[in-house]
């Protein structure tokens, strides 16, 4: 029994974290992340998505009030282990 992982690249639009007040856009931001890996990887019920801690950083590298516009991650689906969700380099 072979389990082949899934793998995408995407680049995520973190516009909307613009849509809140200042001190909460870096929180906004990292739901957005955890909202489009749940819609484009299409997780089920029973999945969970693990975010990489390089990924945090980046989000937050420039204070809560001014996360990036975009981000580039990898996501990665292997059976029995939650969604990784990773820098792109």
């Amino acid at each position: 029994m072979i389990s082949l992982a899934e793998v995408k690249e995407m680049t995520i639009p973190l516009r909307a974290a613009w849509s809140v007040p200042r001190s909460r856009r870096a929180n906004r931001a990292m739901a957005e992340i955890k909202k489009h890996v749940h819609r484009h990887m299409k997780v089920g019920e029973e999945e969970r998505i693990w975010i990489d801690e390089e990924v945090n950083q980046a989000v937050w590298a420039r204070g809560m009030q001014k996360p990036p516009r975009k981000i580039k991650v990898i996501c990665t689906r292997e059976e029995g282990f939650p969604i990784e969700v990773k820098l792109l380099e």
